[in-house]
């Protein structure tokens, strides 16, 4: 039986990214060493480095005077790497989720944190408008994505003070405007490849302006001027990450995939909106993520959520349960993730409203 991928983190990869991952572990470039146990400093992989930051840029249309960093540690250590590099007095968040709130949490550690605005009144199901950044913050910072709770800023917003974002889990997934963030950092394990590398981009001119030392390993100018080779690097994930913006470039790069990814989203969305059985956890469609498209059963079905998980389940549907701390359904549809698997869930979900 076919199985359908909805995990929402380390999530579906495409078929391209595993067959050529495979190949590697066998032989890498032709060097007679599997991917897994070649030297970071070898010119295969020097060179496998050096193209998968050049795909950052080409992909995301990066402007000068940015660089791009793979680093260890997930997204969660850039929740303190950003206000130890950039914040001197006071920084400013846009809490929408789980992680963002998390990333807030961790900058109250140097400095004053202020909460410019947050939808945690609302349980998270909505993003906050009409919101003033403070003028004199070091940066302003958001969660483009809210992975738990099904909410997307679909766009770059202005700020008038520097502007950081964690994007793990829709970076690559619709064009960005670079020029307008002065960091943007993502974990792989969504968009880019497998878990253990994080992708950071870095515009120059925001950094060495703050009054504190900063450890070596944790100073973002480290790594731009060792080319993210300071320290070991995660090897294999950054190859991977490469096939898999190989595969996107090919697939018609990041205006393509947005397309094909509001489609899909559609398919999804109509279909909760029509079925009986379902509601979206998100009611206003213009906040409804792309990448995370969160349901729960009407209240009056609320019984069935386990009937249905396990239905789903022996028909190829894997991974649509709701985050452990908010339950309910959870189906991500990444870049990887085919048009067909969609339809198959929304197949899965017909056919269980017919039969009630």
């Amino acid at each position: 039986m076919k199985k359908h991928n909805f995990y929402a983190g380390p999530s579906i990869l495409p078929q391209y990214t595993i067959d050529k991952t495979i190949e590697a572990i066998r032989d890498f470039e032709g060097s007679g060493l599997s991917v897994l146990e070649i030297s970071h400093r070898s010119k295969e992989f020097t060179k496998c480095m050096n193209d998968t930051i050049a795909l950052v840029k080409e992909l995301l249309d990066i402007p000068s005077g940015y660089h791009v960093i793979f680093l260890g540690g997930g997204a969660s250590l850039q929740f303190c790497l950003v206000p130890m590099n950039l914040m001197n007095r006071k920084s400013a968040y846009l809490v929408t989720g789980e992680w963002a709130t998390k990333a807030f949490n961790e900058a109250k550690l140097f400095g004053e944190a202020v909460e410019v605005a947050s939808s945690k009144d609302g349980n998270f199901s909505y993003i906050p408008k009409h919101y003033t950044i403070p003028a004199d913050a070091d940066y302003f910072h958001i969660t483009t994505n809210n992975t738990i709770y099904g909410t997307e800023l679909k766009e770059d917003p202005d700020s008038p003070v520097p502007l950081c974002a964690d994007m793990s889990s829709d970076i690559l997934s619709r064009p960005v405007d670079v020029s307008k963030y002065a960091v943007i950092y993502a974990g792989a394990q969504k968009n880019i490849g497998p878990a253990g590398v994080t992708m950071v981009i870095i515009k120059e001119d925001v950094l060495g302006k703050v009054n504190r030392q900063i450890p070596t390993i944790l100073d973002y100018r480290t790594h731009i001027k060792a080319e993210s080779m300071f320290n070991t690097p995660p090897v294999f994930a950054v190859f991977a990450a490469q096939q898999t913006l190989i595969w996107l470039k090919g697939k018609g790069g990041v205006k393509a995939i947005q397309k094909i990814n509001a489609e899909k989203a559609q398919i999804l969305y109509d279909e909760i909106e029509r079925n009986k059985l379902f509601v979206p956890k998100v009611t206003n469609p213009e906040d409804r993520s792309v990448m995370n498209i969160c349901f729960v059963m009407k209240p009056e079905y609320k019984e069935l959520e386990a009937e249905f998980s396990a239905f789903a389940k022996s028909r190829g549907i894997v991974g649509i349960e709701g985050h452990r701390t908010v339950g309910g359904f959870r189906a991500s549809t990444y870049n990887a993730l085919p048009k067909e698997s969609v339809e198959a869930l929304v197949q899965v979900m017909r056919e269980f409203e017919s039969m009630k």
